[in-house]
């Protein structure tokens, strides 16, 4: 096998080894020396005496784990994790505590500080390899669930850009739409869930013809019956998901069309009949498009649209979701502002 070419950096670092990088910080040689000897034959290894050092290596080289000590002369392990967590650079490289400190105390204050996990010394190889493995490993299903959520938003974002919409409107919707989830009652896991998946509600308009989709007038008998087929495109994007994020995303943009007495699109669902998740999107979405100004209308008040809301209760909208909805009007009204128009705040 060929081995990967060496790209000797500024501080002598093998920047071309593709393995994960672990930075380890001690005052101590010999304890440097026997974190080398268990951790060297799996990982890229960088090494620095001081939590100044340890800073500007990690500021560069940007680590994927930091083996630290505690206590150190100048800034000790509790100084340098404050600064990792405080730099936008390091805060999310995960930090272990390795120190002869045993006392409950101190492994509570290490994880106040934001710390992963506490080895204490002297270190068992076998712990330490083990511990590293497993913390690598969350980083890497972390970074892949980012990667997700990041390819549902842009998504969602593609198919507003194309209608008549800034791309704050799926923004300030989802938002809506994860209030109301928690007013009723959803965990946080739940509502969370919610916000990632409500951006793709409209992802099906990425199929419509441009001149009825910018169209700036009403559509007529046959531009409609083509327009309310974004419902069945989206769900064909989205595809079939038993389970998880995008299983939330299909129910939400097959339903929130729906209308509770019956009288939405695509398939007449009454009631609870429609999925929650689309429920709630319904409220939010409609929130959202009436007061926010459009190329062929101006935005409605907040009172109005409430008004609206109301109107339509039992209609439109579910009418106990709107009564959530509306005792959260505070917070709806914090989303709105700063997510205004004006604004150029990214997901």
């Amino acid at each position: 096998m060929d081995t990967p070419e060496k790209r000797i950096d500024a501080y002598g670092i093998d920047a071309g080894d593709p393995r994960k990088t672990v930075l380890c910080v001690d005052d101590e040689p010999s304890n440097l020396q026997v974190l080398r000897q268990i951790l060297q034959a799996d990982y890229r290894l960088l090494f620095a005496r001081d939590g100044r050092r340890a800073i500007e290596l990690a500021s560069v080289e940007q680590p994927d784990l930091v083996l630290l000590d505690v206590m150190m002369p100048g800034m000790n392990g509790h100084d340098v994790c404050r600064a990792f967590k405080a730099d936008s650079r390091l805060a999310r490289i995960p930090l272990i505590f390795v120190t002869a400190l045993s006392d409950v105390d101190d492994e509570a204050r290490g994880f106040e500080l934001g710390a992963v996990d506490y080895i204490a010394k002297p270190v068992s190889p076998p712990i330490v390899r083990a511990r590293v493995r497993t913390h690598l490993s969350l980083v890497s299903v972390h970074d892949l669930i980012e990667t997700r959520l990041q390819v549902i938003q842009r998504l969602g974002l593609a198919a507003e850009y194309k209608d008549n919409e800034t791309g704050l409107h799926v923004i300030r919707m989802s938002h809506y739409a994860q209030i109301l989830a928690r007013a009723a009652g959803w965990t946080e896991e739940m509502a969370q869930d919610l916000l990632h998946a409500a951006p793709m509600h409209d992802v099906g308009k990425i199929g419509i013809p441009d001149h009825i989709l910018r169209k700036p007038g009403k559509f007529d008998d046959a531009e409609w019956e083509i327009m309310k087929t974004h419902v069945d495109i989206g769900v064909r994007i989205i595809g079939e998901h038993e389970t998880g994020l995008l299983a939330v995303a299909r129910r939400i943009a097959q339903g929130h069309h729906e209308k509770w007495d019956g009288s939405g699109y695509p398939g007449g669902l009454r009631g609870t009949q429609i999925p929650v998740e689309a429920r709630m999107v319904a409220i939010a979405d409609v929130f959202d498009a009436l007061t926010t100004e459009r190329p062929y209308k101006k935005a409605w008040t907040v009172d109005d649209a409430c008004a609206l809301l109301v109107e339509q209760k039992e209609k439109h909208f579910d009418p106990h979701l709107v009564d959530l909805f509306l005792g959260c009007m505070p917070q709806i009204l914090d989303v709105k502002e700063r997510w205004a128009e004006h604004a150029a705040t990214p997901l």
